[in-house]
C-alpha cells in the first residue's frame, strides 16, 4: 500500500512495490495521503515514486470485473484522483523507475512534471490493444497535457515509448539513470517548494479548467 514520507520541505509518496494497480482501498490511501499534502502548511512539495518494477499498471481489473455493479462509482474515484493531482496546490513531480501503462500513465501527466528511467521501462497508453476506450475525462486530461501530435499517436497506436524517447516527444520531463530517477524528482521539487499555496492551486484550477470540469462530472463519466 502506499506510503508518505517527508525528506525536508518535499513530501515523497511511495505508492508500493508491486503493479500499484487502481484497487479502491489503494485509490483511498492515495488520496488520504494527497490530504496530508494540501492540509500542510508551509513550504512543500511532492514527489510520488514507486519500488520495483512498476510505477502504476493502471485500473485494477481484476477487481473491476468482479464488481461491475460498482463501474460508475470506480471510475467516478478514479477521475477525482486525477483531478486531485492536476490541481494541487504543491508543485508535484513523478519519478517513473518501472512500466507506466494506461491509468498509471495518466496519473503521471496529471503531475507538473515527470522524470522517468532512461535504460528500461514504458510508458504507454494501450487502450486501443485492450479495447477499452477513453472516458472523456482521462481523454481531457491526456490532450490538456501532452501536445497535439503526441497525444494522437501516443493515443491511437499504443506506443511504448522507453525514456529516452518520452523525453524527445514531452511526454516526460527528464530520462535519467535508474539510480537518479528519485533524487532528481526530489531535486526538481525542492526547488519549487515555495510555489505551494492557494495562488498556485488556482493558477492550476484555471489553466486545466476544461479538464478538470470533464473529469469532474459525475452524472455522465463513461460518456
Amino acid at each position: 500500500m502506499p506510503s508518505l514520507d517527508r525528506q525536508d520541505n518535499v513530501f515523497v509518496l511511495d505508492l508500493g512495490d508491486g503493479e500499484n494497480r487502481f484497487h479502491p482501498d489503494w485509490v483511498t490511501a492515495v488520496s488520504a495521503a494527497l490530504d496530508e499534502v494540501e492540509k500542510a502548511e508551509g513550504s512543500r512539495a511532492l514527489v510520488t515514486a514507486a519500488t520495483g518494477k512498476f510505477y502504476s499498471n493502471g485500473l485494477d481489473l481484476d477487481w473491476l470485473f468482479a464488481h461491475a455493479d460498482q463501474y460508475h462509482d470506480y471510475v467516478v474515484s478514479v477521475h477525482e484522483l486525477f483531478a486531485r493531482m492536476l490541481s494541487l496546490p504543491v508543485v508535484t513531480v513523478a519519478a517513473l523507475q518501472g512500466h507506466t501503462f494506461a491509468a498509471g500513465a495518466m496519473l503521471s501527466l496529471a503531475h507538473d512534471f515527470r522524470v522517468m528511467r532512461s535504460d528500461r521501462g514504458y510508458w504507454c497508453l494501450p487502450e486501443a490493444d485492450i479495447n477499452i476506450p477513453f472516458t472523456p475525462g482521462m481523454a481531457a486530461l491526456i490532450q490538456s497535457r501532452l501536445a497535439p501530435q503526441t497525444a494522437h499517436e501516443a493515443m491511437l497506436t499504443a506506443r511504448r515509448y522507453g525514456g529516452t524517447d518520452a523525453a524527445a516527444t514531452g511526454i516526460v520531463d527528464q530520462a535519467v539513470g535508474e539510480d537518479a530517477v528519485r533524487s532528481t524528482a526530489i531535486e526538481i521539487a525542492q526547488a519549487q517548494v515555495n510555489k505551494a499555496g492557494d495562488t498556485l492551486g488556482t493558477i492550476k484550477t484555471r489553466m486545466y479548467a476544461p479538464a478538470l470540469a470533464t473529469l469532474r462530472d459525475t452524472t455522465n463519466p463513461l460518456g
